[in-house]
């Protein structure tokens, strides 16, 4: 609840000082006393929705439902006012600056007006445009007989945030199986907080096949650790509800485990271990017991945080590829910008120290705020290349 309401504090700044430029420069001069009174109306509504929401907020489906909803409503109206608050500013600066006349409101409307649009693109058809990045990892140290082999990852599907739109998950099963993978993993944020939510998508992802197997580990959302529960047993036997939906579904859990995939005589290691986060995330991997045996061996980590790579995997151990999620992007990438660069270094595509690599996929669904602009979802092709 502080960081809903620290998120709902930085909106009445966002919502008030653009209201407040365009009502003293613009409507202040209409004449129609209604007009003038009218042009408040959005804003109050607003601000009644958003005591409304935080009032009524609980990290669990319909609550979560409501506060996409609102944020798509605030976002697409707020945001357009912003940025034609800054338009009109710059432009005007620029003409004092230059001596020459802009028809600042002009431009800063049109503007205004685009980020409308994408927005409320981002909100639709974006938040679903999945985008296939084939990424190849070259190293001395893959096996020749798998030179070629071919791995598909997924993260952060957060089910719960597709409510029943069961036909953008079948879109991206469907391209999946075009690129037949030998192997697809999945790195974690599963669902929000509910082993319930994925139950739509059971049979869905039930689809997901490859010769090599599906597996997958857990992410900070799939411990339900942003309900307030009443024992620690109930949220126990949450994770334990949807650890079966994923057996279910034929995908093999890796907790703090390893297993070796064999291609004729040779062989690489895949390990998986519980999510290694920073405070407040949980810490629950165990890395040294999860690579026990695969000394010399070419090895995959899957690890949903991206900071486990420094925190841990490369001062400590010699694992060549790191696989993770977790980012999202923050689920804005404009121009190569993405707010994500300043939490996580490694938030997206390839890096790589010496001989050791990283990978963060963006995720495929979204959380919090319901689109995505330009941070499309993500499906990775990685193909192992002997170097």
């Amino acid at each position: 609840m502080r960081h809903l309401l620290e998120l709902f504090l930085f909106f009445i700044v966002l919502m008030g000082l653009p209201d407040w430029y365009i009502y003293r420069h613009s409507i202040k001069q209409w004449k129609s006393t209604w007009l003038r009174r009218l042009y408040w109306l959005p804003s109050i509504l607003l601000l009644i929705g958003m005591i409304a929401v935080y009032c009524t907020y609980e990290p669990r489906p319909q609550a979560m439902n409501r506060l996409s909803l609102f944020l798509i409503v605030f976002l697409c109206i707020n945001v357009p006012k912003a940025i034609f608050t800054l338009a009109t500013l710059l432009f005007k600066g620029l003409a004092h600056k230059i001596h020459h006349h802009f028809h600042e409101n002009a431009i800063g409307l049109a503007i205004a007006l685009f980020s409308m649009a994408y927005l409320i693109y981002g909100a639709t058809e974006g938040k679903q445009h999945f985008q296939v990045k084939e990424v190849e990892i070259e190293s001395v140290d893959i096996p020749h007989a798998f030179d070629g082999y071919r791995i598909v990852q997924l993260a952060d599907i957060h089910a719960g945030s597709w409510g029943d739109n069961t036909d953008a998950i079948q879109k991206a099963v469907n391209i999946i199986h075009k690129l037949e993978p030998d192997l697809i993993v999945f790195t974690g944020d599963l669902v929000n907080n509910l082993a319930s939510e994925l139950d739509a998508f059971i049979p869905i992802f039930a689809q997901l096949k490859a010769k090599d197997g599906v597996y997958s580990v857990l992410g900070n959302h799939d411990y339900s650790t942003y309900i307030q529960w009443d024992t620690p047993q109930q949220q126990e036997e949450q994770l334990d509800s949807l650890k079966s939906k994923q057996a279910q579904m034929g995908w093999t859990l890796l907790n703090n485990r390893h297993v070796k995939i064999y291609q004729g005589n040779d062989s690489i290691a895949l390990i998986g271990v519980e999510n290694s986060g920073r405070p407040p995330f949980p810490d629950r991997a165990k890395l040294a017991e999860a690579m026990s045996g695969t000394e010399g061996m070419f090895k995959i980590l899957l690890s949903h945080d991206p900071s486990h790579w420094r925190r841990e995997v490369l001062p400590q151990t010699d694992i060549q590829l790191m696989l993770a999620g977790h980012t999202h992007a923050m689920q804005t990438n404009i121009f190569g910008f993405t707010p994500a660069q300043f939490v996580y270094p490694e938030n997206d595509g390839l890096y790589q120290e010496g001989k050791q690599m990283l990978y963060v996929n963006i995720g495929l669904g979204h959380l919090l705020y319901p689109m995505r602009l330009g941070a499309w979802p993500e499906i990775t092709l990685l193909t192992l290349r002997k170097e």
